[in-house]
């Protein structure tokens, strides 16, 4: 069976409105992939611990694919040059190290949670750590853009995931307008052998 790891950004969770459309699409299109999207920590050691845990228990299963928004980006591409497979990158975080300056101490709210966390440069250094680079199979990724991202600046994932399938789309914001348009395709691109 194929599964579909979504992966949801910096305090969002998987009542996020891309997460439940990918959800709703595949429960009436694709019934027979498998649907996880856990509820991460945006620690940046917690998270790695999560993902790992998750894909100990998918070991042995040959069609995993990740779509990523926003940090899920990063931690999207982490997975891949870790465990292989393909992603889908929605407005990634390219380099969220160089901006947890702007929440540094500043206890932050969880949009859909009661859950409270507090970044800090500790959490900038393990960022940093689990950056990936080089990026090892380019066809492996690719990224969906909107110039008009209020949050990122879209160039930096165009130049990062170069020679990677791109599409970047005029105007749109950081919660990527009109997703759902592109599920069938995303699908075929993470399963290229399914049928």
């Amino acid at each position: 069976m194929a599964t579909l790891i979504y992966i949801h950004g910096f305090l969002s969770s998987p009542q996020s409105v891309k997460a439940e459309l990918t959800a709703r699409w595949l429960a009436e299109h694709a019934p027979d992939i498998d649907y996880r999207c856990p509820y991460l920590c945006p620690y940046p050691l917690e998270t790695q611990h999560q993902l790992r845990e998750l894909m100990a228990e998918l070991e042995g299963e040959p069609d995993i694919g990740f779509v990523g928004s926003s940090l899920g980006g990063f931690w999207s591409t982490w997975l891949v040059e870790h465990f292989g497979h393909r992603a889908v990158l929605i407005n990634p975080s390219v380099r969220p190290f160089e901006l947890v300056h702007r929440v540094c101490g500043v206890p932050q709210h969880n949009f859909h949670t009661d859950d409270v966390y507090t970044m800090t440069e500790v959490h900038a250094g393990q960022f940093r750590d689990a950056y990936c680079q080089p990026l090892r199979d380019l066809s492996r990724y690719w990224l969906l853009a909107q110039t008009g991202d209020e949050t990122l600046d879209y160039r930096e994932a165009e130049a990062r995931y170069a020679g990677c399938r791109q599409t970047i789309e005029e105007g749109g914001d950081h919660g990527f307008q009109g997703f759902e348009r592109f599920l069938p395709d995303i699908v075929q691109f993470l399963f290229p052998g399914r049928s």
